[in-house]
């Protein structure tokens, strides 16, 4: 499993989150909504220092990951990081 952040989403995450080199940005499984694989839990994110990291993407000094906890609501497959063209939002996509 690995995490695929897109440039478009990484300019995303500096000017909207303000994540600069040394910050921590979590993709966790959050209660609500809908995914792919899971009903009633969709793809939450925050900045926040990790615990037990299971996948780990550094891209300029910042880390992007997902904790070993998590690791089950992505059921196998890869996280694709994108920005949607007509939203200009983060999109999520997940292959195998």
């Amino acid at each position: 499993m690995k995490i695929v952040i897109s440039d478009e989403a990484l300019s995303w995450f500096k000017a909207e989150m303000d994540a600069t080199a040394g910050d921590y940005i979590r993709f966790f499984a959050r209660y609500g909504g809908s995914s792919p694989f899971h009903e009633a839990f969709s793809l939450g994110l925050n900045r926040e220092k990790p615990h037990d990291i299971g996948v780990e993407t550094v891209i300029d000094g910042i880390h992007f990951y997902i904790e070993k906890d998590d690791e089950w609501f992505f059921n196998g497959h890869d996280l694709y990081v994108s920005i949607d063209p007509n939203t200009e939002e983060l999109k999520y996509s997940y292959q195998k």
